[in-house]
């Protein structure tokens, strides 16, 4: 069948994970890693999602956990299709170090495929898949790819005036089964109608890298809101689009 296909393709993408692979692979050494950090309080947060995919409108929902104390952190994530219920989960889960967040362990589960599970194993220092025999060294403020949006949350919280238009924020950030450095550049304030109303956002947007194929990922946090993100629209070149909307927040 083809729609199970189109499902799991939508919704690989549609979380707080920010799921673009690049092919270009880079060393964690070429990112400036020690920013300063605010931690958000801890919330619940529900979306809605809309999205064209291979020329089908599909629709659902993504609930999202966002908790934390003083010393550690643990982010899970859900999403549901209509039609087919639930066919996305990923956790992240670690501690608060110098540099912000500081991933343990980050598991996906797909659309009808088994779960992934990316360790960073702070002994060894080393970064490691079970989809895959690739390593990275950990030299501090690498990320996976459900805690990105949130260390970019506690930096935007932190930033002040330097999250403005213009700025660009890096961090190297690990998948399933490889790594690479994200960029997210500020592109400047918007004002966003959601199901809570208007609300004063700060758009930020993920590029792929030069000759890739991947998706562009834009993030609206709000400011009023505790940084939340919330929006986010996945886009291709050939026009479909995945789009995650805000629906509550639940502290």
């Amino acid at each position: 069948m083809r729609v199970p296909s189109i499902a799991s393709s939508l919704f690989y993408s549609a979380l707080l994970i920010i799921g673009a692979t690049s092919t270009v692979l880079a060393n964690s050494a070429d990112v400036p890693n020690k920013v300063a950090f605010q931690l958000p309080p801890a919330a619940e947060l529900q979306y809605s999602i809309k999205a064209r995919q291979s020329g089908i409108s599909l629709g659902g929902s993504a609930n999202v956990k966002w908790m934390t104390t003083n010393h550690s952190y643990q982010i899970l994530t859900e999403t549901r299709a209509m039609l087919f219920g639930k066919i996305l989960e990923a956790s992240s889960v670690g501690n608060i170090d110098e540099f912000g967040l500081a991933p343990d362990k980050f598991i996906e589960k797909r659309f009808g495929k088994p779960a992934t599970t990316s360790n960073f194993d702070r002994d060894s220092k080393t970064i490691r898949f079970t989809a895959s025999a690739d390593t990275y060294p950990i030299k501090g403020g690498e990320q996976d790819r459900t805690s990105a949006t949130w260390q970019l949350v506690a930096q935007a919280r932190a930033a002040g005036e330097k999250f403005q238009a213009g700025s660009e924020w890096k961090m190297f950030v690990a998948g399933r089964r490889d790594a690479e450095v994200w960029t997210f550049k500020v592109i400047g304030s918007e004002k966003i109608s959601t199901a809570m109303g208007e609300q004063n956002t700060i758009h930020i947007s993920k590029a792929p890298p030069p000759d890739s194929r991947d998706q562009t990922l834009d993030i609206w946090l709000a400011p009023d809101l505790e940084w939340y993100p919330i929006r986010l629209k996945f886009s291709d070149a050939n026009g479909e689009f995945i789009d995650q909307m805000l629906e509550s927040i639940k502290k």
